[in-house]
């Protein structure tokens, strides 16, 4: 065997040899001469593989398409010429090829008119050796290189692959975690690579049969020849690669084998169809390119994924319509179903409302991707819960419901695949559920009026007082607010309501909490008695003017100690605030007349007196 290489090699080195000294004579005599080059050698490929030879030809005289002949020289042949292959000669095959052209899988494939490529289908081992391309002159001289040739050698196949669990075909759905397992590995002593591919193919948007065998197919992510992680650039396995919801690790080595585990943390249903994982060997040729040379496939099996848009449920109970007393406590169950096993799913869940009387929808409470529960504007923190007592299941607890907590309640929930950095929500609403409220019947009125005192002049002092009244049971409380619309006269409803509601200036809540929304002017408002409440408004001015009103609202005290607005209000007529002059406003334009009148006399008489002194001065001056 060593004397067989070292022979071969000796040959190499003569034809390498001969070779250079014809192109240095073609150089020195500046003619044109034929040259064929093939890649460098040595080639290692795969037994049962396939071998691609390219060879070409330039410098060459005579027609632009040329003639290619294979001979191949085996190790064991001792240095004896085979035919292999010729693109001029049916016959020239010798027997061991003859039926392997015949049956296609030893040919020549032309790239051009002056390059073309040996292909073996399917390598054997006798196949090594040292394989000459030649091509026949065409030249007026014979004078060039007319023949090139590379050392093959055939190494064992030793590419294993497998997978640990195949898919069912059963249905899942979308959001649900995959994880596939691939071991491949390969026993050489040349250095290799081994590349693991997981990819799939066909699936919904694919026609049955379209395309051919290999139509459809989409890497998802792969270890490539420089053992470098890489994402499918299919569809949007890149972005979900970067965003972590695909991945592919490599794990130890059982058996000669590396385990490559792909998970996808949420599949979607463009990941329908059959999964498959390709493992392929690699080798670094003389010339410094990776080139495969050994590739298997396993199918692991077909995925249907099936859209949350069809699967996802949202249940709520109890179911139809709810009457409770003010005071008791309230319970509303959402539940979720179709949802992804895993918990690979983040899931916004709100409880939403729309008045008993079809006002607009107002949030409640909501449970986050996060899990963090967060109340609507109405601020029940603290009077109520919202918990999840299992699996897809939502409890909202109001402690004690209130009057305003009247209507009806949907349970909204969205599903972001992926978790909380997952792809836009899939979203589902449940059935209403209607909650009614009996409440206690609470009669209120309210007065308002003018407090006795002289006339009202710019920085006085305006005193209104509001009285109400409250017939009920139980304790209450009154939160009053004052308001102010201008003087102009109001627009009255057909019941005779004044519709002008007017801004709000001050308001003094149940709790006895003041507070003021005037516009500059300093106010105040406090309770001088049961039922009886002031507004003072200090150091007026005009624009304070106007038609004041106040308005009642009822709270009531629920059987846990907390307070909840009754809904019962009452406002009252208006009273109009009007300011008179102030005295020494009254005495300003008399007394700016006066001066001005008397101002003017005194120049007029000043004027008139000098123009007689000065005439008179003129005629005593005047010659006689």
């Amino acid at each position: 065997m060593v004397t067989g290489m070292t022979t071969m090699m000796r040959v190499e080195m003569k034809v390498s040899w001969l070779a250079a000294a014809v192109c240095l004579l073609c150089v020195l005599q500046s003619a044109v001469c034929r040259e064929v080059s093939l890649p460098p050698g040595p080639l290692y490929r795969v037994a049962g593989f396939p071998l691609s030879l390219p060879c070409s030809v330039s410098g060459y005289e005579g027609p632009r398409t040329q003639d290619f002949e294979w001979f191949l020289y085996r190790e064991d042949a001792a240095g004896r010429q085979m035919g292999v292959v010729s693109t001029r000669d049916q016959g020239f095959p010798y027997a061991p090829f003859q039926g392997r052209v015949r049956a296609g899988e030893v040919k020549v494939e032309r790239d051009a008119g002056n390059r073309a490529r040996l292909v073996v289908q399917r390598l054997r081992t006798e196949d090594q050796g040292r394989y000459e391309c030649y091509t026949p002159s065409t030249d007026a001289k014979y004078l060039g290189n007319y023949s090139a040739s590379v050392t093959v050698k055939v190494i064992p196949d030793t590419l294993q692959i497998s997978y640990s669990r195949s898919l069912t075909g059963q249905p899942v759905p979308e959001g649900a975690e995959l994880q596939l397992t691939c071991s491949a590995g390969v026993q050489s002593e040349q250095h290799t690579h081994v590349s693991v591919t997981f990819g799939v193919r066909g699936g919904p948007g694919d026609a049955e049969g379209a395309g051919g065998p290999g139509a459809g197919v989409r890497e998802v992510i792969a270890v490539d020849k420089d053992l470098v992680v890489r994402p499918g650039e299919a569809l949007s396995y890149g972005k979900r690669y970067e965003a972590g919801e695909i991945s592919l690790e490599k794990r130890g080595v059982d058996s000669g084998r590396h385990a490559y585990v792909m998970k996808m943390r949420a599949v979607a249903p463009e990941d329908s169809g059959t999964f498959y994982c390709e493992a392929a060997q690699w080798i670094l040729d003389p010339v410094g390119r990776w080139e495969k040379i050994a590739q298997r496939t396993l199918d692991i099996g077909n995925l249907t994924v099936l859209p949350l848009a069809k699967s996802l449920e949202v249940t709520s109970s109890p179911r139809g319509e709810v009457t409770l007393q003010t005071g008791s406590p309230l319970t509303l169950t959402c539940e979720v179903g179709g949802l992804p096993g895993g918990g690979c799913s983040a899931l916004l869940v709100q409880w939403m409302k729309r008045g008993s009387g079809g006002s607009g929808e107002v949030e409640v409470a909501r449970s986050g991707p996060d899990g963090v529960v967060s109340w609507g504007e109405e601020g029940r923190r603290g009077g109520g819960s919202m918990e999840q007592e299992g699996e897809g299941k939502y409890a909202l607890r109001l402690f004690s419901a209130r009057p305003g907590d009247s209507g009806v309640y949907v349970c909204s929930v969205s599903v972001f695949t992926g978790g909380q950095a997952g792809r836009p929500a899939v979203t589902r609403r449940s059935e209403g559920v209607t909650v009614n409220l009996k409440t206690k019947e609470v009669l209120v009125s309210a007065g308002a009026e003018l407090a006795r005192g002289p006339l009202l002049k710019r920085g006085s002092t305006v005193t209104l007082l509001c009285n109400v009244s409250v017939v009920t049971t139980g304790p209450t409380q009154v939160e009053v607010s004052w308001l102010r619309a201008p003087l102009q006269e109001p627009v009255t409803s057909s019941a005779g309501d004044e519709e002008e509601a007017g801004t709000l200036l001050a308001a003094l809540s149940y709790d006895g909490l003041a507070r003021s929304y005037g516009n500059g002017s300093e106010a105040s408002v406090e309770r001088m008695a049961a039922g009886c409440y002031r507004l003072r408004i200090h150091a007026v001015e005009p624009e304070d003017q106007g038609r004041y009103r106040c308005q009642a609202e009822v709270w009531g005290q629920d059987p846990h100690g907390g307070w909840y607005n009754t809904g019962a209000k009452a406002r009252s007529s208006s009273v109009r605030v009007y300011l008179y002059a102030r005295a020494a406003d009254l005495l300003l334009i008399p007394l700016v007349i006066g001066v001005s009148s008397a101002l003017f006399v005194g120049i007029l008489i000043i004027a008139t007196v000098t123009c007689c002194f000065m005439k008179r001065l003129a005629r005593q001056r005047s010659p006689k």
